[in-house]
């Protein structure tokens, strides 16, 4: 299991980004969180093998709302503890 932290720009807000991301997740069987950032942004959490992982990232990049634009998408990797399942979280 590997846990990575995607920074996703663009016009990623205000278009369903993160309830789209949530469902991606979900048939993919990521875990982890996404959630708005105040400066227009998205931060995602997310967790699985990496080879589930390729795929989730390449489907984010793409941007999983029909309505969202994604510019650029910063990756690391993180420690992080094992989530449950994949949540839209709020600040």
């Amino acid at each position: 299991m590997k846990t990575i932290k995607l920074e996703v720009y663009g016009l990623v807000q205000g278009v369903g980004f993160r309830f789209m991301t949530k469902k991606l997740a979900d048939e993919l069987g990521v875990k982890g969180i996404v959630m708005n950032r105040n400066d227009g942004s998205v931060y995602i959490e997310a967790q699985a093998d990496p080879m589930t992982l390729q795929q989730f990232i390449s489907q984010v990049k793409l941007s999983p709302s029909p309505s969202g634009r994604v510019d650029d998408v910063r990756i690391d990797e993180i420690d992080h503890a094992p989530y449950k399942d994949f949540s839209v979280t709020y600040q």
